[in-house]
């Protein structure tokens, strides 16, 4: 068996962290000034971080087979957490009916069917030579803005806004991962995004641009100047998500294991925040709104669904697989 590579599984464990403290925070962003810095600036960064180290692992799409497994591992668990998300919604709202459409995923599940579609637009794009490759990834992404019937459908502007880092996270070799982890890198990249947080709060702007699921019809007037604004959230998105993979400790470390597990939290924390936002927990919250409460909070979310326990009684429906199950029941010599 290949040895993991404990960089790649502190980083997971990290930003998976940042996606449940960013969703965890999205209550507290309309009323709070400082909340919502905050929010924007985790945004600007940890789903592209994400996107980048994804990039990174597709290199087997030269293997045979790779694409079925991919289709496996990410098409199957969408349409099983697309229905129980569907039925979830339905629930804890109480109101209207159930809408159920494969084809319009639900808040984070956008994530699973773009992967997908990375990965089978890197066939293509990895005929061409790199910087080719890489250019046209960008002009696409940055055009596609411009097409109003490009949103949510199928992720479809999400895919093609963030295939881009996908596509650099593949050409990225490890030793770039080694370079910007040096000591000297870190104390830029800690200086960066010390700017780039002290800067959100001089610098108003709709936080929308950072989900890269809109048309720029969305933003009001369509002009040429919106393709420029993408543009410099492109190069904002990359300075920080290289600086906070930057800051990743090489070593293995007390979470390096839970970074093996996050698909896990990221496809179940869904119930946990939605649930949270229904509940009478959010008045409560509301009078607090302490940044540490909410950090606990979402530390506490991400240790609990990062446990063997929850990957025992979850895999069935997300790896598809009884492996943890079965080993249980052979633990206490269950037939």
């Amino acid at each position: 068996m290949e040895k993991r590579d404990s960089y790649f599984d502190n980083a997971k464990f990290l930003l998976i962290f940042l996606v449940v403290f960013g969703h965890v925070i999205r209550s507290f962003i309309d009323d709070n000034s400082f909340m919502l810095n905050v929010y924007k600036f985790v945004y600007t960064f940890h789903m592209p971080a994400f996107i980048l180290i994804s990039g990174y692992f597709a290199k087997g799409i030269h293997k045979p087979g790779y694409v079925v497994k991919v289709f496996k591992k990410l098409i199957f668990p969408y349409l099983i957490f697309q229905g129980i998300y569907s039925a979830y919604y339905f629930f804890i709202e109480q109101k209207g009916s159930m809408v159920l459409d494969p084809l319009d995923p639900h808040w984070s599940l956008w994530f699973l069917i773009s992967l997908f579609f990375w990965n089978l637009l890197l066939l293509v794009f990895k005929r061409l030579h790199v910087i080719s490759a890489i250019t046209l990834a960008f002009v696409i992404g940055i055009l596609i803005g411009y097409v109003d019937g490009i949103s949510n459908y199928l992720s479809l502007s999400r895919t093609f806004v963030f295939f881009p880092l996908f596509l650099l996270g593949y050409y990225f070799d490890r030793e770039f991962f080694t370079r910007i982890t040096t000591a000297r890198a870190r104390v830029i990249s800690v200086s960066l995004l010390l700017i780039t947080f002290t800067c959100y709060f001089f610098i108003d702007f709709n936080y929308t641009w950072l989900f890269g699921s809109k048309p720029y019809s969305y933003f009001g007037d369509v002009s040429i100047l919106d393709a420029g604004i993408r543009l410099g959230f492109y190069a904002i998105t990359l300075v920080t998500s290289f600086s906070i993979l930057s800051l990743v400790p090489n070593r293995r470390l007390i979470f390096t294991d839970w970074g093996t597990r996050t698909f896990y939290v990221y496809l179940l924390h869904g119930f946990i925040i939605q649930y949270f936002r229904k509940s009478d927990v959010l008045d409560w919250m509301n009078d607090y709104q302490s940044i540490f409460l909410l950090i606990t909070l979402s530390v506490l979310v991400t240790l609990i669904l990062s446990t063997n326990f929850v990957k025992t009684i979850a895999q069935p429906f997300i790896e598809l697989r009884v492996t943890n199950l079965r080993r249980f029941y052979n633990t206490f010599g269950w037939k």
